[in-house]
């Protein structure tokens, strides 16, 4: 196995180096800074301040049906990828091209089903134009070996009702603030490469662990509940629906989640919609936009018949999407979340390198130009 793995690692490093060279020669042929021009319908609210964190941040919205398409003069065909099509945090791009808000800007996007490991060559190759998923430890990894790879736009946060995240089987005695985690067991499907390590870490601090103090153990999705309640793990991070089936049950106790008004994910562009065609990237982001604003801006599934819709599209149950809170759509990205992220890789062991500054990792310009924020 060993001459497979290095040989792997040889592949990926000489595609690094090459996708980094050319980068280089795009970024220098596309140096000229863009025009940036108010768009209609997204005045103030459209733009809040990257350092902002209050949970209860109001995330930024223009009017519905804003910002309006401005169609490509030349028609585009554009690959993303995803872990999933049935997340629903994927729902604003499946609704966009069942509604037709990229075809108005000119684009043809096709969703490709690729774990983001598997997808992060092909983005900098340029055989992917985007990923839909997280800046996780392998796209940190990729980036320092010379991926030329951006975080440019968020997906969502969770609703302040919502309970998905790190829950806990208390012991005698214990509460959900005296419940301790060092030395236990938690089960997961979610590796340490995922960016749920970071609120992960902050709730092993904030109940006396940390991560060489606690055992992972890696499971199937519909085995992580079973091993909590039957006694095979300490803790389990739930994900929706999950913990609806132990919430109110006093022998479990949740202990925290990701952070309120801080996405976690979002897109991901590589040369191509960076620097190669930029006008696309920027059509993608407004189309994505506009699906939010119109579809999601609110409590989108307190309405029975998008709710229908929605589930329809997904392939699921319509009462269990309503089980849980809607989520929070958000396309900004907030100040530092990159460095808290690369604190909790670190801390976990599953990235190399020094830290990289933010404008390495994150891209916030051309969801600026689709709302026409001047930064």
């Amino acid at each position: 196995m060993r001459p497979r793995t290095t040989a792997v690692a040889m592949i990926v490093a000489a595609l690094a180096l090459s996708a980094g060279c050319a980068a280089e020669q795009d970024r220098a042929a596309s140096a000229a800074p863009r025009a940036i021009k108010p768009v209609a319908g997204c005045g103030k609210a459209s733009w809040t301040d990257p350092a902002d964190l209050a949970p209860g941040r109001t995330p930024a919205r223009c009017d519905k049906g804003a910002p309006a398409p401005r169609p490509l003069t030349k028609h585009r065909t554009l690959t993303v990828a995803t872990g999933t099509l049935n997340a629903e945090y994927v729902a604003p791009l499946r609704l966009a091209i069942a509604k037709g808000e990229f075809k108005k800007e000119g684009l043809d996007v096709q969703l490709k089903v690729l774990p983001t490991p598997e997808a992060l060559p092909l983005l900098a190759k340029g055989d992917l134009d985007a990923l839909w998923a997280a800046p996780e430890a392998a796209v940190v990894n990729g980036v320092n070996g010379g991926f030329d790879i951006r975080w440019v736009a968020g997906n969502f946060s969770p609703d302040p009702r919502s309970k998905s995240g790190l829950w806990v089987r208390l012991k005698n005695g214990e509460s959900a603030t005296s419940a301790s985690l060092r030395g236990s067991r938690m089960g997961t499907m979610i590796g340490k490469g995922s960016v749920i390590m970071y609120p992960m870490d902050r709730t092993f601090t904030a109940h006396h662990a940390d991560m060489d103090s606690v055992t992972f153990q890696q499971l199937g999705s519909s085995d992580v509940l079973t091993a909590l309640t039957g006694g095979g793990v300490d803790s389990a991070w739930l994900l929706d629906p999950v913990w609806r089936r132990v919430d109110g049950d006093r022998r479990y106790a949740f202990l925290g989640g990701q952070p309120q008004g801080e996405p976690l994910g979002g897109a991901l562009y590589g040369p191509n919609l960076l620097q190669r065609d930029p006008d696309a990237g920027v059509a993608f982001l407004r189309a994505y936009i506009r699906t939010v604003n119109t579809y999601f801006a609110g409590d989108y599934k307190a309405d029975p018949a998008f709710v229908a819709e929605l589930a329809k599209l997904l392939k699921v149950d319509a009462k269990i999407l309503t089980s849980v809170p809607s989520l929070r759509m958000d396309w900004e990205i907030r100040k530092g979340t990159a460095a808290r992220l690369q604190r909790a890789y670190r801390d976990a062991g599953v990235t190399k390198g020094d830290p990289l500054p933010e404008n390495r990792l994150v891209d916030r310009a051309l969801y600026a130009e689709a709302v026409g924020h001047r930064p």
